[in-house]
């Protein structure tokens, strides 16, 4: 099963669990699990091949999807499920596949579409780096620097590093085989009929005008917010108003 990280006590709202994206893990999302956790039960997991969750030869969103019912089935559902990009992608396949299991969904940045850009790059840099003489991520930061394109994504790849060990908490060559299923949507019949709120970051292209005509028909009460200033990571860019604005969709939805 994957690990878990509960924020929060059990109330009358539903349990409230977190699918990451790729690269992240249950940590990532620390600080808006503890302040969502103040009015529900929330679960953060680490997704399959990621964190301390088990690793696996496989990484598409059947096997995500079947990850997290597990884990709802486990904590008692059904629940409320917010996912980011990978994470969202998976949420949207457990929905449509197993919609006895969710109750609202709310989907960060991302379409059940296939992306043509890669992933990859930020792969062969993490691998890139030699860990033998790592004693803290500090000493890992400007490494990594060198090789990867965005200096602002060091820090969240750097929460990956496990200094004691000087490994990646990443399966790394599942992660590079399986990309064409990571940056795909599988084919699914059915719709998820209950309330679903896509949010999009302000500045990123992830879901475009063009994705809702893709969108509505698999979930037809869906609903579109856009949060200003933000661009694919908006949890990480403008943490605030994305609790803000989730709490306050899931209070009323």
């Amino acid at each position: 099963m994957l690990n878990m990280i509960e924020h929060g006590a059990a109330t009358d709202a539903p349990t409230l669990l977190i699918a990451h994206g790729l690269y992240g893990s249950a940590r990532n999302w620390g600080v808006i699990a503890k302040r969502l956790g103040e009015a529900r039960r929330v679960v953060a997991v680490d997704m399959r091949n990621h964190g301390e969750s088990p690793w696996f030869d496989t990484h598409g969103y059947p096997d995500m999807a079947g990850d997290l019912a597990e884990v709802i089935e486990a904590i008692g559902g059904p629940v409320d499920l917010l996912g980011h990009s990978m994470g969202g992608k998976a949420a949207m396949t457990l929905a449509l596949t197993r919609p006895d299991l969710v109750r609202r969904l709310i989907i960060a940045d991302i379409a059940p579409v296939t992306y043509t850009h890669s992933q990859l790059p930020y792969i062969e840099a993490m691998k890139s780096v030699d860990l033998s003489g790592v004693e803290r991520r500090s000493d890992a930061a400007p490494l990594l620097e060198a090789a990867v394109d965005n200096p602002a994504l060091v820090p969240f790849f750097l929460q990956s590093l496990d200094v004691a060990q000087r490994r990646w908490r990443l399966n790394l060559d599942v992660l590079a085989a399986e990309m064409p299923k990571i940056m795909s949507f599988p084919e699914v019949s059915g719709e998820f009929a209950g309330p679903a709120l896509f949010l999009s970051g302000e500045t990123s292209d992830y879901v475009r005008a063009e994705h809702r005509e893709v969108i509505k028909p698999l979930f037809p009460s869906a609903r579109f917010m856009t949060l200003k200033g933000a661009g694919h990571w908006l949890h990480a860019e403008e943490p605030r108003a994305f609790v803000d604005v989730v709490g306050g969709w899931l209070a009323r939805a």
